[in-house]
């Protein structure tokens, strides 16, 4: 009798989804003996997830970022400050890439060159004219200042360019390698001198940064000190990343 009423009921339970629920053992065997239900009992909610070792690896790389208000540390480091200055040494790399790694020549290829004389230090093209003379010539008229030209030459020559100036009588005669391939991988391995020279830049702004937080402990907790120096490191590693995309880009435009 039941089991005639079990097998009515059916439909109407396999409308609903099976919960797990604890059944004693003597009402188990009687469940057990019954005909086997014309609907399957599919158990969808109950699937876990594991994490895979790519996602483990992931999340043990990441670092937690630390954004510290810069008003609460203002008494021990102004952190805008730090920014400026590590800006400033991205704009530097810049500005020597723009102004030493031109595969164009030009006459302002010759501005940024700095002339040491007995008077002081002065940009070349305050001390000479510069124009340009095709193919590949630059010409630097010293009438203006005919005494600087010994410190010109030595200027040009000591430059980054690999140039090889040629005097005759006030004028200063500057024939420009030509474009080749070994030219520009020359021209790529100052890139890279130049981003070192960031970095070490950036590595001073950082370490003199970590010397004045030291220099407050007192007052200070451990705790907001270690925060203040990750701060700092991780302002340091954005921009030296920042110089990294600075060479890579300048690689490829010289190596075409």
């Amino acid at each position: 009798m039941a089991l005639s009423h079990l097998s009515l009921l059916r439909p109407v339970l396999c409308r609903f989804p099976p919960s797990i629920t604890r059944i004693p053992l003597a009402a188990a065997s009687r469940v057990l003996s019954l005909p086997r239900a014309s609907c399957p009992m599919v158990l969808s909610n109950y699937v876990r997830h594991y994490a895979t070792k790519k996602s483990k690896a992931k999340a043990k790389g990441q670092t937690a970022k630390v954004n510290i208000n810069a008003a609460l540390v203002e008494d021990i480091i102004s952190l805008e400050e730090l920014k400026e200055d590590m800006a400033a040494v991205l704009t530097i790399l810049k500005d020597d890439f723009s102004r030493n790694l031109n595969i164009r020549t030009s006459p302002g290829a010759l501005d940024h060159i700095t002339v040491t004389t007995k008077d002081g230090k002065f940009p070349l093209n305050q001390l000479g004219q510069i124009s340009m003379k095709p193919p590949q010539l630059l010409v630097v008229n010293m009438t203006g200042f005919p005494e600087a030209m010994a410190a010109v030459t030595r200027a040009l020559q000591d430059s980054s360019m690999g140039l090889n100036p040629e005097v005759e009588g006030t004028i200063i005669r500057v024939p420009i390698p030509k474009v080749t391939r070994e030219h520009r991988e020359n021209l790529v391995k100052l890139a890279k001198q130049f981003s070192n020279k960031a970095k070490d830049s950036l590595r001073r702004v950082r370490s003199n940064a970590v010397s004045q937080v030291k220099k407050s402990k007192e007052g200070v907790s451990e705790d907001t000190i270690r925060l203040i120096e990750k701060q700092v490191q991780q302002m340091a590693d954005s921009f030296a990343a920042d110089v990294d995309k600075q060479l890579t880009t300048k690689t490829k435009e010289l190596l075409g």
